[in-house]
């Protein structure tokens, strides 16, 4: 057992597993300790990656509760050593990578301007506090999306989502066809539009489908350029890119312990 208190802890930590020849790791954390198990695994030589599992210990835990994670810690740490692990995906984006969802624009927006006192006060329930008051002065981002056959589409967005699992922000559902093993992650994106399209742009989200403002798609990689810098957000941590990201999904990158049944596999 090892106890972080830092950024770089948990890096640390698996890379001395490793060299001991533990074979199977637990991280006892909400989904940023998830992103940094991550970031710290994917470091590792693939053959050398040790199995991992998850204790839900944070604030909303969006990942490891649309994985059906037991929320008991005694049935969670029970199936961490029990479980069966099972090949996952992660993504990369640039140099980082991330287990569940990259946000940017204004949910990355709200994620970053959350008062760390009015996080651990309301739990998941911030998020949705914050974002009504900073929505009021929210401007989309301008910028380019570039698909795996080269094409480009230029767009003005206001929220923006990239998904290898199906939840974030508390238990909101992004995406809820996401698989974790499928090599393909799914791109929401959500256009400026007029005020009086509003009626359009509720049905396009509640259909599911998309259509003239609500853009969806399941990519293997893409690539966001933003005419500015646009706060993106990695599993619920924020990070300052410059003005160009790239997104590729690590197919079967990892083996995560998991439930029997867990609805983010695809099961052959």
């Amino acid at each position: 057992m090892r106890v972080t208190w830092e950024g770089g802890d948990i890096a640390r930590f698996v890379k001395e597993a490793v060299s001991e020849h533990v074979e199977r790791l637990v991280v006892a954390g909400g989904d940023g300790s998830v992103n940094e198990m991550v970031n710290a695994l994917m470091a590792i030589d693939k053959a050398s990656r040790p199995d991992w599992g998850i204790m839900p210990l944070g604030t909303a835990n969006d990942f490891a509760t649309a994985c059906k994670i037991p929320v008991d810690l005694y049935d969670a740490l029970r199936l961490t050593q029990t479980g069966s692990a099972y090949p996952v995906d992660c993504i990369r984006a640039n140099e980082h990578y991330f287990m569940n969802v990259a946000s940017g624009g204004f949910g990355a927006q709200v994620t970053v301007n959350t008062p760390p006192a009015l996080k651990n006060f309301f739990g998941g329930g911030a998020y949705t506090l914050s974002g009504v008051v900073q929505a009021l002065k929210f401007s989309p981002f301008t910028g380019s999306v570039t698909f795996p056959d080269g094409s480009t589409q230029s767009d003005s967005v206001i929220i923006a989502a990239v998904c290898n699992g199906s939840q974030a922000g508390g238990g909101q559902i992004l995406a809820p066809d996401a698989k974790i093993n499928d090599g393909l992650m799914r791109l929401m994106a959500l256009s400026d539009f007029p005020i009086d399209q509003l009626n359009t742009v509720v049905e396009e989200l509640q259909s599911g489908e998309g259509g003239k403002f609500v853009h969806k798609h399941h990519l293997p990689s893409v690539t966001w350029k933003t005419d500015k810098g646009m706060p993106i957000n990695l599993d619920g941590e924020p990070l300052r890119y410059g003005n160009s990201i790239v997104f590729e999904v690590k197919h079967l990158a990892l083996n995560l312990v998991l439930p029997p049944q867990c609805p983010l596999l695809v099961w052959v």
